[in-house]
């Protein structure tokens, strides 16, 4: 090995401890800047060597680099307009949309580098480039159309709603067969002509590519988070894969790290929802957040309360649990919170946040939008810390959280059943602010809601945090 080669795998381990480093720092909100930040060294590290081993190989043709030039410059004006004017609420899309550009260039790769050497140098390949080949075009592919549609579903342009059409399960099962017999005919018979191994492979991405859809249009928005965070595992899973059939170690390493704690962060998603990975790729669960008229749940009756009402519970509390969900982060009503919490401090109070595994809808998206508002890390805590805290604890105080706060979770027979919820409801007094009485993505009522002690505040997030603080203001 030439001191060139040395040198330019020393950069890759060293970006490769970055990947690890930063994946460490993200564990927490106080170092996950920190760990964002590392990481994008060791990438841009990696970047460069790469391009640095280009250039030392030669014979790469001028439009070559302009074509590279132009992508690197496309890419990060992308990057920069998307981490600068996405709103949080529209983060898990972005998520969706960078799993597909993942998830395709890697097939893209692959696929390049296979017809190239089966047809530009007339070579038959061995398994240890035509599995990984395989296996990354599959994986790929249906990463990069599934997440298109998972993108879709959580923006709004496809319907949340489970769509699925007659023969689904048919047509699913007709695809993995035609993407397991392509994949055996390629592993099986490597020295088939070249026209015929680049047709199977089309035959393969077609499938993977239909595949993708088919799997992903008959799951509910409720479930599109965690198929967001599988298909997050997908990509790097197609990552490493391309890094094997291109013999280059930092994909691999990269690939493997973003394919392990994607399936890591997808199974403690699943579990807080009390949903098994198979019944979400199954589908037909969540019918999207839908506004109804105002009324009590079935059996149950409301106290509604103003926002004077609620200011005096607050600002006369020893102890006040703020509960943020979604509807928060809809509303971009961080700063009011924060606000109203300081107001509450301000007078004694202690304040502290009880934040759920899914709130925001993804892991740690409710931790990132408070933190943009400076609320002090220390008082963000995670459900299984601070549910004990509710049976001592004057007002809890939900801010558009639904399902994971309904008690009929606890009870067998209901969509809920089973899911690890934040106690609200064992706290003395409850104030819910909500836009209406529109059910969670669960599609029931919530029971929290017509329990005596819950008294139902009906505002926008941002609005009626704004009117709280200003009737706290007001008792002086």
């Amino acid at each position: 090995m030439s001191g060139f080669d040395t040198a330019i795998r020393l950069v890759y381990l060293a970006a490769a401890t970055c990947f690890v480093l930063g994946l460490h720092l993200m564990n927490t909100p106080a170092t996950a800047r920190r760990g964002n930040q590392v990481s994008a060294v060791g990438m841009a590290a990696a970047i460069v060597a790469t391009l640095v081993v280009v250039m030392h190989g030669g014979g790469v043709k001028p439009v070559a680099w302009v074509v590279l030039v132009a992508g690197v410059a496309v890419g990060a004006v992308a990057g920069l307009f998307s981490a600068r004017r996405i709103a949080m609420t529209a983060m898990p899309q972005l998520v969706s949309l960078f799993n597909a550009v993942g998830g395709g260039a890697a097939a893209i790769v692959a696929i390049f580098d296979y017809v190239r050497l089966i047809q530009i140098l007339d070579r038959h390949l061995g398994s240890s480039v035509v599995v990984p080949t395989v296996l990354d075009v599959i994986i790929g592919a249906v990463t990069f159309a599934g997440s298109l549609i998972a993108s879709g579903k959580l923006q709004g342009t496809i319907s949340s709603s489970p769509i699925v059409f007659r023969g689904v399960r048919v047509a699913n099962i007709l695809l993995t067969a035609i993407m397991v017999a392509g994949a055996v005919f390629l592993i099986a018979f490597p020295s088939a002509t070249a026209s015929v191994n680049i047709v199977v492979l089309s035959a393969v991405l077609v499938a993977a590519l239909l595949f993708g859809v088919t799997m992903v249009l008959p799951i509910g928005g409720a479930d599109m988070p965690v198929v967001i965070s599988l298909l997050n595992a997908f990509t790097g899973t197609a990552v490493a894969m391309a890094g094997f059939v291109i013999d280059n170690s930092v994909l691999i390493i990269s690939g493997a790290l973003v394919g392990a704690s994607g399936a890591i962060l997808t199974k403690l998603m699943a579990d807080a929802m009390n949903r098994s990975i198979v019944n979400i790729i199954i589908g037909g669960f969540g019918t999207g957040d839908s506004a109804v008229v105002v009324g009590g749940p079935a059996g149950g009756t409301l106290r509604e309360v103003k926002a004077d009402d609620a200011a005096i519970q607050l600002a006369y509390a020893q102890k006040v649990i703020i509960v943020p969900g979604y509807g928060l982060a809809a509303a971009q009503a961080q700063h009011e919170v924060r606000e109203l919490a300081d107001l509450l401090e301000q007078r004694g109070v202690t304040v502290s946040y009880a934040i759920h595994p899914v709130a925001g809808r993804m892991p740690g998206h409710m931790n990132v939008l408070l933190a943009e508002a400076n609320v002090p890390y220390s008082q963000l805590r995670e459900m299984e810390e601070i549910n004990p805290d509710f049976a001592r604890t004057d007002v809890a105080l939900v801010i558009g959280a639904n399902d994971v706060t309904n008690p009929a979770a606890r009870r067998p027979g209901n969509p809920v059943s089973g899911m690890p919820i934040l106690d609200v409801d064992h706290a003395r007094s409850v104030i819910v602010i909500k836009r209406s009485m529109g059910h969670g993505y669960a599609g029931i009522d919530n029971d929290l809601y017509a329990d005596p002690k819950t008294g139902m505040y009906f505002a926008d997030a941002k609005k009626g945090l704004a009117e709280l603080s200003q009737s706290v203001k007001a008792l002086g």
